[in-house]
């Protein structure tokens, strides 16, 4: 009789543990399931948001530029869509080149919906000067809205004219040392970072930067000797 009981217990006993057991082991996969669930879904909405913020975000089209002379000496005016639509129309930019205290230089990453060259690591700043706008106006604009900084002196490097089989450009080239913090525009970048001299040599001719800044950083920096 005794045995029998103590049979009956034990079985009740295992029988209430493997329950619990596998009820654990169920709450766990469900957690595990829900956690994937969620992963997904969360993937899903960035995915949708930055695709619905690479179909709104894009240049103005309509926006004015100069045309100018070799000089830089204003001859005229035409819209983006107009300049960047293979007329090789010049018109004038302005180029900052940003050096760290250790000599690095920064790069900006150009959005994927830039209707020139998204997606490649680019000059720290360039933009187009507005018609109306000086050069310095233009430069101190881009500065700020882009990197975030007020508060650094250029130095002007020259101009050359660069052209591409959809644009006709008058850069003005300038660099600066700042060693303060860099905020790079969320709206207008993907970001940025400063690189070693050699890392950019390595990366010269292999799809990573846009053709125009090679060319600059080789005409303006590596015959210096940086």
């Amino acid at each position: 009789m005794l045995s029998d009981i103590l049979l009956t217990s034990s079985f009740s006993y295992v029988i209430h543990n493997v329950s619990a057991h596998s009820f654990i082991i169920l709450i766990i996969n469900s957690f595990a399931t829900f956690q994937r669930l969620l992963t997904t879904i969360i993937e899903n909405v960035v995915i949708l948001q930055t695709e619905k913020k690479q179909q709104t975000m894009k240049d103005n089209q309509q926006e004015r530029f100069p045309i100018v002379d070799e000089e830089g000496t204003v001859i005229g005016q035409a819209t983006r869509g107009e300049c960047h639509s293979g007329t090789k129309l010049l018109h004038p930019v302005v180029h900052l080149h940003v050096f760290d205290a250790q000599g690095r230089l920064y790069l900006q990453k150009r959005p994927e919906w830039k209707d020139i060259q998204p997606g490649k690591w680019d000059t720290a700043v360039g933009g187009h000067i507005d018609y109306g706008e000086t050069r310095e106006e233009a430069l101190h604009r881009e500065v700020r809205e882009e990197l975030g900084i007020t508060d650094f002196t250029p130095v002007f490097m020259g101009k050359y004219v660069f052209e591409s089989q959809r644009e006709k450009e008058l850069v003005y080239v300038h660099r600066t040392t700042y060693i303060g913090t860099i905020q790079p525009s969320q709206d207008e970048l993907d970001g940025g970072r400063f690189w070693s001299l050699e890392e950019i040599r390595e990366a010269i001719g292999k799809g990573i930067l846009t053709p125009n800044f090679e060319s600059e950083f080789q005409r303006f920096f590596l015959t210096a000797g940086e």
